[in-house]
């Protein structure tokens, strides 16, 4: 049963139950269910384009709504997926596993149905909102901003959420967050579709590997007092994430892991993107500052740009519910670990419209200017099935990051002397 995708047509006929599906949930032997049918990724996981780790996150589960949300075109990938059928669901069995509620599932497919038909694609829009090339001009005296703008865009020419056809988008992508940015679409790929699959679920959403730094959401911080481990004084987390979480993410962590990434993986498509930046950026800049006051520049302009980033993701994520897995159907994991900001010109423009951030982690493929036309059905199906949608205003948003941090380490502090 786990010929690790050597199947042969009659294996495709058979039928099994979601206590055999979920045995195969290891690293070397793996199986998913996709609209009722079986599948053994055991092989195809390492040649999954959007990388090993977050079609993995899914083994032993239903993955039908994490499918449809992550690509444009189901259909031509299905074709990808016939030799690896196996069979498919006993008639007796639901096609939600782990006691998800079959209803909340149904009337979310739904409305993915409806906001389907209703989608009207407008290319180039994207541009006129806020990462426009005339914008870009205007805002040349601001890199930081130019540069948090330029983010905005490739995350959504990540998502293929421009282009009607995903090779354009990949093709823009690289260009976008390579030649404009200086980083890589690979491993910016690889990184973020994990986030969106599993979010705020530890070992599973890079976003949530603080590396020891911090400790996030009400269990982690007990676990670690329980241990007595204290690799940095928690109970300040709030005051010292001033220091090392806003100013360094992207000039020191992501600058490293990206290019570690890059050599690592032998990228060199991605590192000869990369360089077209910095060669633009040091011939513009060179005979102004010389070498060593154009790294400055551009150390001080992503010093900028992280703070933007930083505050931007992390007020819609780190102070929901942060945990390890916990199976839960696809809206429900994405309602719990996300949250929205109010809707305003001005919060549009700064969040990249990621002030909607519960529409584009149920629709990520989605462009971003539908956000709020679908937010109101959102809502009404949130409402039906007694689920949270939270809204904040930027001002809340941003002291709930502070806040979340402080309880952590309280909780953390509690358990150390304590328990």
């Amino acid at each position: 049963m786990g010929g690790g995708g050597q199947q042969t047509e009659s294996s495709g006929s058979a039928v099994y139950t979601w206590e055999e599906v979920q045995k195969h949930c290891h690293r070397s032997d793996q199986w998913l269910v996709i609209d009722r049918k079986v599948y053994n990724i055991t092989q195809w996981a390492k040649r999954h384009p959007g990388g090993i780790r977050v079609i993995s996150h899914f083994a032993g589960e239903d993955a039908t709504d994490a499918f449809v949300a992550f690509h444009p075109d189901p259909n031509f990938v299905r074709k990808f997926l016939k030799p690896l059928l196996i069979g498919e669901l006993a008639p007796t069995e639901p096609s939600q596993d782990h006691g998800k509620n079959a209803v909340m599932v149904q009337d979310f497919q739904a409305l993915r149905d409806r906001v389907e038909k209703e989608e009207a694609l407008a290319l180039g829009l994207l541009w006129v909102w806020g990462t426009s090339w005339s914008l870009t001009l205007l805002c040349s005296l601001m890199l930081a901003t130019s540069q948090s703008q330029a983010g905005w865009l490739q995350h959504d020419y990540g998502h293929l959420s421009v282009c009607k056809t995903s090779s354009w988008n990949h093709v823009l992508h690289k260009f976008v967050i390579g030649h404009l940015k200086g980083a890589s679409a690979n491993w910016w790929n690889h990184r973020h579709f994990q986030h969106h699959a599993k979010p705020n679920v530890f070992s599973k959403d890079p976003d949530v590997n603080s590396l020891h730094v911090f400790v996030l959401g009400d269990k982690q911080p007990v676990e670690y007092g329980i241990k007595k481990l204290k690799y940095m004084p928690y109970h300040h987390q709030h005051q010292y994430f001033f220091l090392i979480g806003p100013p360094l993410v992207i000039p020191v962590f992501f600058t490293i892991q990206i290019f570690q990434t890059m050599f690592s993986q032998r990228n060199w498509v991605d590192l000869a993107w990369a360089m077209t930046f910095y060669l633009r950026f040091f011939c513009c800049y060179y005979p102004f500052f010389g070498f060593f006051g154009s790294v400055a520049l551009i150390s001080f302009v992503r010093f900028l740009e992280s703070h933007w980033f930083v505050w931007v993701t992390q007020m819609n994520h780190l102070p929901m519910e942060i945990d390890h897995e916990r199976h839960q159907d696809w809206l429900t994991m994405q309602l719990s670990a996300t949250c929205n900001i109010e809707q305003s010109t001005f919060n549009d423009w700064f969040s990249g419209h990621l002030n909607f951030q519960i529409e584009h982690h149920l629709f990520p493929t989605m462009p971003r200017h539908n956000y709020h036309m679908v937010a109101p059905l959102v809502r009404a199906l949130c409402e039906k099935h007694g689920l949270p949608y939270q809204v904040k205003t930027l001002q809340k948003a941003i002291i709930d990051v502070v806040g979340s941090l402080k309880k952590s380490g309280d909780l953390w502090l509690d358990a150390y002397l304590h328990k």
